[in-house]
């Protein structure tokens, strides 16, 4: 009969738990000592450095993986000291013992036939007794639920990630493993995505969005307390002296709940750059703010499935009005942007200035000592320009089922496949002038051949964008003085019909743009977007927008016009190109051809040539001495 004795001591336990820790803690602390990403370089003026400096006091000293690393190896090493201090109990085995007693031996033979008496078999288990006891089962499981369920498949999925980035397969499962039911895949609650929806209209506004972003904060936000509802109404007044009518239209857009009352007057403060005394109020609008770019990009989601264009339009450009605290307004507010200078002298300061160059030379002839703040925050502004667009079109081949990659090809045919090149760089404000170097006609083809040969590599690629380059060539963080967070400039790529208010192609958000690099051979980066073409035959033009998500009315655009043609007018094939001649007759192959009964070439006979050939020309040469007698 078997017997079971727990381990009431703990020391088999203890094994198990350290053997436990070890393999969690092990790869976790390797991972955490990896050499960190080089850190972006940033604007380098003097608001941006005060700003990065408040933005680290908010960060914790050390991480939610610090203090579990420490809580972990401290326990590790806690249970290795009380295992390596432990008393062993067990009782050593002595045969010499039991044989000295010759009446016990013999009574054990009569009835057991073993001289050792009754054996009975003794299994150790590595737990304590009252984990399999009656009472404490629910915590029991309870606990295993968590650990198993929970916290080691989060493990797990951090791990892979963080060691294995290209297994995007994990990382979505964690998610899927994690996911909240009431998110939607924007990370945002799904009734505010459910109200982005019902709300958004075609012709909608900049103040209709506004108002569309400010019912998500009923859902996002947990009610406001009793204490800081005077302060909000005093926000709101000053608010309601500067927007005006404005702020009427968003608040009759967004309503009178309170919590969204509460969050649309504190990004209404933030876009007019209001002070907030309550350290509270303070807190929350860097938590509204931190998380509007997700709510804006739901939003942004629901306007493109519809195809509208304006209100796509109108989200993106939010995303710059929200980095930089202005409230949408005319386009000279966005010298406003620069270090040091208030919205109400963007229009007074310099009224002359048409641009962001012109506006600091008005500084610099009046010596102002903001000068040179604006120099340097322009010396990394993120003003793009797109170099060249085009339309590159896979048509379908006459004789093959699949598809065949014709770079440039000029007819482009109903329903095929087509890529939207554009080719981008940045060109601040500052950019120190360099001069352009003469180059020789052979320099010229060179250049013209090898990138002609990296635009069909690219475009017969996978990736959407090219490599990136150098870092010294990227922006860094942007210059946003306001934005309660470091931020990398991004742009979205728009293709749509202004005329019928139209998204052509669902916005495709790229970043890491490359300043521009005079004089040398490849001075951009390419990007593609892929899309079907009409099904109609004509002429459509189209507009490409690039809208930056960081810098106001720094937007550009480009006029683009798309042909389409009616299959008929490809070039015919010569089918005798595409013939496959018959083998000759000599060959392996023209007799295996010859046997099944199939054509052949008929071999020609080389020695009659040679011979008429020679007579030929010895008749030529006869006559020829003829003549000259």
């Amino acid at each position: 009969m078997a017997q079971y004795h727990y381990d009431e001591a703990g020391n088999m336990a203890a094994y198990f738990l350290i053997t436990f820790l070890a393999l969690v803690l092990v790869p976790t602390t390797l991972l955490s000592l990896r050499p960190s990403k080089k850190s972006l370089a940033g604007c380098q003026c003097q608001p941006c450095i005060e700003q990065r400096q408040r933005i680290g006091a908010f960060r914790p000293k050390f991480s939610k993986k610090t203090y579990f690393l420490i809580a972990g190896w401290s326990l590790l090493g806690f249970i290795g000291y009380k295992v390596a201090h432990a008393e062993l109990d067990n009782k050593i085995y002595d045969p010499f013992e039991i044989l000295g007693i010759k009446m016990t031996i013999r009574e054990n033979l009569e009835k057991y036939g073993n001289p050792d008496g009754r054996v009975d078999v003794s299994m150790g288990i590595a737990i304590p007794k009252w984990i399999v006891e009656g009472k404490n089962n629910v915590w029991v499981l309870g606990f295993y639920g968590i650990v198993f369920g929970g916290a080691l498949p989060a493990l797990v999925v951090r791990i892979c990630y963080l060691a294995l980035p290209s297994l995007s397969l994990i990382v979505l499962q964690g998610r899927w493993w994690f996911g909240n039911r009431q998110k939607t895949k924007d990370s945002i609650n799904a009734l505010s995505a459910a109200a982005f929806f019902k709300t958004l209209k075609e012709e909608s506004t900049f103040e209709e969005v506004l108002g569309t972003l400010g019912k998500a904060f009923q859902y996002e936000l947990a009610t406001p307390k009793a204490n800081a509802v005077p302060e909000l109404d005093a926000l709101e007044k000053q608010i309601q002296e500067q927007a005006g009518l404005k702020w009427n239209e968003v608040r009759k857009v967004c309503g009178n709940d309170l919590p969204r009352r509460k969050g649309l007057i504190l990004l209404y403060a933030h876009l007019l750059r209001l002070d907030i005394q309550s350290s509270a109020l303070r807190s929350e609008q860097r938590q509204i703010l931190l998380q509007a770019p997700l709510l804006l990009n739901a939003l942004l989601n629901i306007a493109t499935s519809r195809n509208w264009l304006s209100p796509s339009v109108a989200v993106m450009r939010l995303h710059a009005y929200l980095t930089q605290a202005l409230l949408p307004g005319p386009e000279r507010v966005r010298f406003a942007q620069l270090p040091g200078i208030k919205v109400e002298e963007a229009t007074t300061l310099a009224p002359q200035a048409t641009d962001l160059r012109e506006f600091e030379q008005v500084l610099i002839e009046k010596h102002d000592t903001r000068m040179l703040d604006v120099r340097t925050a322009l010396s990394k502004w993120g003003r793009a320009e797109i170099v060249d667009a085009a339309f590159k079109a896979i048509t379908p081949s006459a004789k093959q089922s699949f598809l065949l990659p014709v770079i440039g090809e000029r007819v482009v045919t109903p329903s095929s496949i087509v890529f939207l090149v554009v080719k981008l760089r940045l060109s601040p404000p500052r950019l120190n002038p360099v001069a352009e170097k003469e180059l020789d006609i052979d320099e010229i083809k060179r250049r013209l051949t090898l990138n002609e040969e990296k635009d069909e590599e690219f475009l017969i690629g996978k990736k959407e964008a090219e490599e990136t380059p150098s870092e010294d060539l990227l922006p860094g963080w942007v210059h946003a003085p306001f934005w309660p967070g470091e931020r990398k400039p991004s742009w979205w790529i728009v293709l749509g019909d202004e005329k019928s208010n139209r998204v052509v192609v669902p916005p495709m958000k790229i970043t890491e743009i490359p300043f521009a690099r005079p004089n040398h051979e490849r001075d951009y980066r390419s990007y593609k977007i892929q899309f079907q073409a009409p099904q109609n035959v004509g002429v459509f033009t189209w507009r490409i927008q690039l809208i930056s998500d960081s810098f106001v009315h720094e937007d550009t655009y480009r006029d683009i016009i798309l042909k389409i043609e009616d299959a008929s007018t490809l070039p015919s094939e010569d089918p005798s190109e595409d013939e496959i001649s018959d083998p000759d007759e000599d060959t392996i192959a023209g007799q295996m051809a010859a046997m099944r009964g199939g054509p052949v070439k008929k071999k020609v006979d080389d020695e009659s040539d040679d011979e008429s050939s020679t007579d030929d020309d010895n008749g030529n040469d006869s006559s020829s001495d003829s003549d000259s007698d």
